[in-house]
């Protein structure tokens, strides 16, 4: 009973705090670890833990699925080469470095407990990723790389913690095993995730107008795919990842716009609950750590704390120049014209350097080192565990953080300018219906439609088009000189519609406050008066947007 009165508490802090979040422009992440920070030094308040299996199988799952269903597949296979290389390769050169790092720095830190440490602070998180870069406008490709490498890399991170453990646990360490536990586990995992995301897709199609239904196995779908692949022994991850891919390149044909709306509202709120909870959980970690770290003096903690935490930012920085620059991975020999027309950034380092400085660890470094058991086969203390633990939190608020607050800095100074491409290439899309409707209209409609409705809806799409053309030419005069325009306005005709919704909306709130009508008939109107203010606010000026809804 009393941690469920904690964790009410802690959701009532999370939801206020994300209720003053846009005024004071801090990454969500970062204002939570802070504010569990803060509350974790409360003294009436007990300890609370989190436990690694409830991370592993209550956390992560629906937040990677969540991530990955809203990442482009065509994205993800487009640039498959840079993040394959970050999300494997430097995961493993990040565990070797802080190894050899924590082995010299620390005294009798032996080889096992050092690539032990390194393995589980080497993985970027999705969820921290995400969340610091939401909002910065930054280039497409750049947001694909970092979310793609942290959607991916927790599969390399787990392999190498697995077997360093093993190493502490057994004192013996196989490397050729490792490799080909890492080729099986991580193969497996995306097999079993195409399977799973198959069959989800198949199930899909069957299921027709039950919104209710397909929200619900939507739901299910992470879990469905992590015990899949848990079950068999290969990684739950990558086949939750994998899975998602699969359901974000399918969801156009197999959803229904009423399964799209209803399932996107909810699962933003769980997204934003479970994301959320766990970054107030990992700033309450470290009060209770602290108490366990008894054999180091304050200067020693912090000073290990320090070095740890810089190496891993400076291997991440020196490794993605040096990479990107040997093997060309940001500049393929063939690039789709989508991924490089209306490229906001003319100087290619400095989408290197927002990638290199991007490297904020989170949950999956913080549940894989609370993992770590208590004790060894032999009955003896697990040695060093509260100092990895320690260490742990340390370089995930410092990339978290400090990494994160600095982000928005480092894209002022770098004077990288907002991405409006993908703005422009909605309109431009938007065009190319348009047109391909006049032609529909003008050459397939059947030919009972009587000659004035045609030119009716000829006369609607002709206006529309003109519309969208002079935005586009907007978008493309606002990329060429420094000082942009408004791309929409607030016309006459919105202004109107807007004032017009407000009346309908007073006068059907007094309808219902009277009796005058059945709360069946009111809610009816009320919803379609929601679709329809839906589609206002899509045409309204950005500028504009926080103006109360109509």
């Amino acid at each position: 009973m009393e941690n469920f009165q904690i964790i009410i508490f802690l959701l009532a802090v999370l939801i206020s705090l994300s209720a003053i979040i846009e005024r004071i422009k801090i990454p969500q992440p970062i204002l939570l670890v802070v504010a569990g920070l803060l509350i974790g030094f409360i003294p009436s308040l007990p300890d609370l833990t989190l436990d690694p299996d409830i991370i592993f199988l209550i956390f992560l799952p629906p937040l990677l699925f969540d991530s990955a269903s809203q990442t482009s597949w065509h994205d993800f296979k487009a640039d498959i080469r840079p993040i394959s290389a970050l999300a494997v390769t430097l995961v493993f050169f990040t565990t070797m470095a802080v190894a050899v790092t924590a082995h010299y720095l620390v005294p009798h830190f032996g080889w096992p407990l050092a690539f032990l440490l390194g393995a589980i602070i080497s993985p970027t998180d999705a969820v921290a990723a995400s969340g610091i870069i939401k909002g910065l406008n930054l280039n497409r490709r750049v947001m694909t790389i970092l979310e793609g490498e942290s959607l991916v890399n927790d599969a390399s991170a787990l392999i190498a913690y697995r077997h360093a453990l093993t190493a502490v646990l057994t004192g013996s360490f196989i490397f050729w095993e490792a490799g080909l536990q890492f080729l099986i586990v991580a193969g497996g995992g995306i097999l079993a995730g195409i399977v799973v995301g198959y069959i989800l897709v198949f199930i899909h199609t069957k299921i027709t107008n039950n919104p209710l239904v397909e929200t619900g196995l939507s739901l299910l779908t992470p879990y469905l795919a992590y015990i899949a692949a848990e079950g068999i022994h290969v990684s739950g991850i990558l086949s939750v990842v994998t899975t998602g891919l699969i359901i974000s390149w399918r969801s156009p044909e197999i959803f229904s716009y009423q399964t799209r709306m209803r399932t996107r509202v909810i699962w933003d709120t769980i997204v934003f609950m479970l994301n959320g909870f766990v970054f107030i959980l990992i700033g309450l970690q470290l009060p209770a750590i602290l108490k366990q770290v008894v054999n180091y003096s304050t200067e020693q903690l912090i000073g290990y704390g320090i070095i740890i935490s810089l190496v891993t930012i400076l291997v991440r920085i020196l490794w993605v120049f040096a990479g990107a620059y040997a093997t060309k991975m940001f500049h393929p020999k063939k690039v789709s014209s989508e991924a490089t027309s209306g490229d906001p950034e003319p100087v290619p380092w400095k989408n290197i350097l927002i990638i290199a400085w991007t490297g904020t660890r989170g949950v999956l470094s913080l549940a894989t080192a609370l993992a770590l058991p208590l004790l060894l086969h032999t009955g003896k203390v697990f040695p060093e565990r509260h100092l990895i633990l320690f260490l742990a939190f340390v370089v995930i608020f410092v990339t978290l953080v400090v990494q994160g607050l600095t982000l928005p800095f480092l894209i002022r100074v770098l004077n990288i300018k907002p991405d409006t491409n993908e703005n422009k290439e909605q309109k431009e899309l938007e065009l190319y219906i348009v047109h391909s409707t006049m032609h529909f209209i003008d050459k397939e409609l059947p030919p009972q439609i009587d000659t004035d409705t045609k030119k009716q809806l000829k006369n609607k799409y002709n206006k529309r088009a003109d519309k969208l053309a002079n935005e586009i030419r907007i978008h493309k005069r606002n990329e060429k000189k420094d000082n942009p325009v408004p791309v929409t306005v607030l016309t006459p005709l919105l202004n109107a519609q807007v004032e017009i919704g407000k009346f309908q909306r007073d006068l059907l709130i007094k309808l219902h406050k009277e009796g005058t009508f059945s709360d069946v008939a009111i809610k009816e109107v009320q919803r379609d008066m929601d679709i329809d203010d839906l589609k206002l606010n899509q045409l309204l000026p950005k500028e504009d947007e926080n103006q109360p809804a109509v």
